[in-house]
């Protein structure tokens, strides 16, 4: 899953593809390195983002999707939790609705029980403005674990089928440097909730605190944890680097098909 952000904020890429040629010509580039998925996303859900009204997320990303749903032949996944956004980039030609906030905004499952899309469903806690204030977690791969069912069943309540529902631990997101260490390294526990994983971890602040690098140094911490995630079960790699990562991938995938 390729990462294209229409936003002036993103943590690694903000400002880069606001505009609407520059975004489709990375989106080509990524798909021709191999991406089946281009995850287009118009609010920064860094910390400490500032919120996005619905009609300035729609004006980012409903020109993009349309352009890569008539250019390209790949999935496109929308990174939104607004139901407006939701509605509509699915009329455009979205394949994947990927929410940061498990469709808990209001209104937003049931956009997303119109649409008959799938979604990504991710752990979070509290909000992009204030979910790493001090987390904290009795038992951090209990509690991911619970939330991440306890929002499979209300989207199963609400009319979309298990198997349309994909899994993200949420990385990055109201966790600590320890938090995110430990749940990548238990992340088999997860598999237990019987979907299969998205794992998201590009760039983030866990690689430049344990190596020390700023963002645009980040690729090799990113593609050891893209190996784990891989070897660990994830069938989903949320990544800004799509070259580099297909390699990975497709080595991995060499060696364990081998006889």
């Amino acid at each position: 899953m390729g990462i294209l952000n229409i936003t002036p904020d993103s943590f690694s890429d903000g400002g880069r593809f606001a505009q609407r040629d520059i975004a489709l010509r990375h989106a080509a580039q990524m798909v021709a390195a191999g991406a089946t998925l281009i995850d287009v996303g118009g609010e920064s859900t860094r910390p400490g983002a500032r919120a996005v009204s619905p009609v300035e997320e729609l004006e980012r990303v409903a020109p993009i999707v349309e352009a890569i749903s008539r250019e390209l032949d790949v999935i496109i996944s929308v990174d939104t939790s607004t139901p407006a956004v939701i509605r509509e980039t699915a009329r455009l030609g979205a394949g994947l609705i990927n929410d940061v906030r498990s469709l808990r905004r209001d209104g937003a499952l049931d956009a997303a029980v119109a649409t008959g899309l799938p979604v990504c469903l991710m752990h979070m806690r509290g909000e992009p403005t204030d979910m790493q204030n001090d987390p904290h977690y009795e038992n951090l791969v209990g509690e991911v674990s619970s939330f991440l069912q306890e929002r499979m069943d209300a989207c199963v309540a609400a009319g979309i089928c298990a198997e349309k529902i994909i899994l993200d631990p949420g990385y990055g997101f109201a966790k600590t440097l320890e938090h995110n260490l430990s749940l990548f390294k238990h992340m088999e526990a997860l598999h237990v909730l019987g979907r299969p994983l998205l794992v998201g971890v590009s760039r983030k602040s866990m690689i430049g605190k344990v190596l020390d690098k700023p963002v645009d140094q980040r690729l090799y911490g990113a593609l050891a944890l893209a190996a784990m995630a891989m070897i660990k079960g994830a069938r989903i790699l949320r990544v800004h680097d799509v070259p580099e990562t297909v390699d990975v991938v497709r080595m991995i995938a060499a060696v364990e098909s081998a006889k």
